[in-house]
């Protein structure tokens, strides 16, 4: 074995792998970052994604909301993060639909009374003070090491909810407690973004989705990043380089040892890094590979698999509604859910469980320029353009192969503006910017596409299925790793990615959860 060149060697350099390495590099660690694409950031970027268009979208991630206030205070991040005035807009069958206005309690009553729904009013402000308690209990955890199952239960102090939320299946609970079928859509979204499975599915997938989706820094609100995500990623770069880490991008990791040497091509040439111990911020299959023994370290011979396209678009205007009581700009203000009531989430999940591409896509659809013009060119944001983003649901990777991927991603793009089309009073197509050669400006990213561009297995954004924020009564803790959900089979290789426990989402707690644990133990 040789000597270890540096403390910490970081495989990856997505926004786990600059916080980590900051707050390594902060207690005089020595750490190196290898990132293999020309910048770092991973997922949490920025781009000028239509060629000659002054507009720097969200590519990939797009909203910030488990991203602890304490990280960024710990590291001195200048973020600033924006609340949106509308939680979400949700079109009904009818020309009606659910404005959800945070400045506005009655306003917002009257809109569900205006579909319906009269009577879920008061059960949803009820079902969200519920989901707040879960939220002020676990958030401030998720910095520490894990507490056990039965300590979580007895820091959220409600039996009922803990029964409701954590232990019996997602759609029990929102049937029981809504009556409205849009509503109780609008509440399932968050237990299907990103994740492939029924609402009634005894996995609990469902669940712990949901769980990482309104916990976020004891609110569940998610908030816009100012500059977009590309400003996140640049605050993080900052912290990591002024506190002396070394970040070496087009940096491919071909394969890491146990005893933590990491192999990796650079400028054609073939280099060696040796680190007393790595941290691994890509998905635990992708470990796996690196370490050369497949699916073992991501605990399974079962390759993730994302479910979702992504479609990025600039408009020259926001599209006007066949609902008119409603404005565009307060529609596209928060999430704008489309084919989203419960009974069209499990029809579409039972086509894609088929194989086949719904005929209603879900999706969720967000306007990042609403709340933050600057980062579109003067010019756009005066003649009145916007970026939309779209995330589709139930889309699942098993339909991708190499050789139908760009048939599949035009037939998913042609069937994502299908479904807004139906809730629309003009098509979407007509609004399109276009770019320097006369194209439209859209962009679709199929789960293969992510794989390829964020060695995301089977695209799935979350590296793999998501953990609770705790341990099992019986999981071992006896090592820092263990205590801070970040260890392997492997005692210098611990995971910093979104793939360990508390991963997921834009939230640094894989990063930070690791950096806790080199501290305490090496």
């Amino acid at each position: 074995m040789s000597e270890p060149t540096h403390d910490v060697v970081i495989i990856g350099g997505g926004h786990n792998g600059l916080v980590a390495a900051a707050y390594l590099a902060q207690a005089g660690r020595s750490v190196l970052v290898l990132e293999r694409e020309p910048q770092v950031g991973g997922a949490a970027i920025s781009a000028n994604t239509f060629p000659g268009v002054d507009a720097r979208l969200s590519r990939y991630s797009y909203l910030v909301s488990l991203l602890p206030t304490r990280i960024i205070r710990e590291l001195g991040l200048d973020i600033e993060l924006v609340r949106r005035r509308y939680s979400s807009y949700t079109p009904g069958l009818s020309d009606s639909g659910l404005l959800v206005d945070n400045d506005n309690a009655e306003s917002t009553r009257a809109a569900f009374i205006g579909i319906g729904a009269a009577a879920d009013f008061d059960t949803w402000n009820a079902f969200y003070d519920d989901t707040s308690r879960l939220a002020r209990s676990l958030f401030p955890t998720v910095c520490e090491p894990l507490l056990t199952r039965s300590e979580a239960k007895r820091l959220v102090d409600n039996d009922a909810l803990w029964t409701a939320l954590i232990e019996q299946p997602l759609g029990g609970v929102i049937t029981q407690r809504f009556t409205n079928d849009l509503v109780r859509g609008v509440v399932a979204t968050d237990g299907l973004i990103g994740t492939f499975t029924s609402l009634d599915d005894e996995s609990l997938d469902a669940n712990r989705c949901f769980l990482y989706h309104v916990i976020g820094n004891g609110t569940g609100d998610w908030d816009v990043p100012i500059g977009g995500m590309g400003a996140v990623t640049g605050a993080l770069e900052r912290a990591a380089r002024e506190a002396g880490a070394r970040l070496e991008v087009g940096a491919d990791v071909t394969s890491i040892t146990p005893d933590g040497a990491v192999e990796y091509r650079q400028n054609d040439r073939i280099m060696t890094a040796n680190g007393a111990v790595v941290l691994a911020n890509v998905a635990p299959w992708v470990l796996g590979e690196l370490l050369g023994n497949g699916g073992e370290a991501s605990g399974g011979a079962i390759k993730p698999e994302g479910a979702q396209v992504k479609v990025n678009l600039l408009l020259t205007r926001l599209p006007r509604l066949k609902d008119a009581s409603v404005s565009p700009e307060a529609a596209f203000g928060g999430t704008f859910h489309i084919n989203e009531s419960y009974r069209q989430l499990q029809t579409a999940y039972e086509q894609a469980v088929l194989g086949e591409v719904p005929e209603l896509v879900p999706c969720e659809i967000y306007c990042h320029s609403l709340s933050d013009p600057s980062i579109l060119s003067p010019q756009l944001a005066a003649a009145g353009a916007h970026t939309l983003t779209v995330f589709a649901l139930h889309t699942p990777n098993r339909a991708l192969t190499e050789e139908n991927n760009d048939q599949m991603r035009a037939l998913l793009q042609a069937a994502v503006l299908r479904s807004l089309n139906s809730v629309l009073a003009e098509p979407i197509e007509a609004l399109l910017e276009t770019d320097a050669a006369g194209l439209p400006c859209i962009e679709t990213k199929t789960t293969l596409d992510l794989e390829h561009a964020l060695n995301l297995p089977g695209g799935n954004i979350f590296h793999g299925k998501l953990t609770w924020p705790f341990l099992e009564d019986d999981e071992p803790r006896a090592t820092p790793a263990e205590r801070w959900g970040v260890a392997t089979g492997y005692p210098r290789i611990l995971v910093c990615g979104a793939g360990a426990r508390r991963g997921g989402g834009v939230s640094g707690l894989g990063g930070h959860n690791a950096a806790m644990a080199v501290l305490e133990g090496f």
